[in-house]
């Protein structure tokens, strides 16, 4: 996944801990998607002026909340449950740096939520691969493999939006220094069965 260039993989085993409770990474995958659609409609709220990006962002809000309903119809057809909602330490880790690097305009606080939203994706989109290519249940490796090509593309989205209205800012500078944050981030993570734990 060197096109996300995220420093640290995730190791295979995490996998193995995965299997052990379906029910539980396949809740907090759903919740994931829901809140990614949240998060899109988030960003169109706050900077409505910018056309391409509401169109975009919409299409990409609906894609989330179609693979919420796609996981949801997994945990039906297997007589599971949705639980309720999970919290999420990662994202929350990650909300925590944007606050704080938002410098408190505008353009300052838009690049940060783009590069929020694309880090969780490029995060995302790796543990979705390593999911596909290492779990033993033939639908949820091939269910993964799809939704880790859409991921790959909603990352491609928020970056490219933050390159194009980051005027002013050094946008690979505060990228390259996204991805040294979520090295150090992620190395507390890939020892629970959720989809960033």
């Amino acid at each position: 996944m060197s096109v996300l260039r995220l420093k640290l993989p995730t190791d295979p085993r995490w996998v193995n801990i995965v299997e052990k409770n379906i029910e539980e990474i396949l809740t907090d995958h759903a919740w994931c998607e829901q809140k990614a659609a949240t998060n899109a409609i988030t960003i169109i709220t706050n900077n409505s002026e910018h056309q391409d990006l509401v169109k975009d962002l919409l299409a990409l809000a609906k894609e989330e909340l179609d693979h919420f309903e796609q996981v949801h119809d997994i945990i039906i057809k297997r007589g599971l449950k949705l639980g309720r909602e999970r919290k999420d330490d990662y994202v929350n880790e990650l909300y925590l740096y944007m606050k704080k690097n938002a410098t408190g305009n505008r353009i300052s606080a838009l690049v940060e939520r783009l590069l929020f939203s694309a880090m969780i994706e490029a995060r995302s989109c790796e543990r979705f691969k390593v999911l596909s290519e290492n779990i033993n249940d033939e639908e949820l490796a091939i269910f993964y493999r799809n939704l880790m090509e859409s991921e790959a593309g909603h990352y491609t989205t928020f970056i490219t939006y933050a390159r194009k209205y980051g005027v002013g800012i050094d946008v690979e500078k505060r990228w390259r220094e996204w991805l040294e944050f979520e090295e150090n981030v992620i190395t507390n993570y890939g020892n629970k069965e959720t989809i960033h734990g």
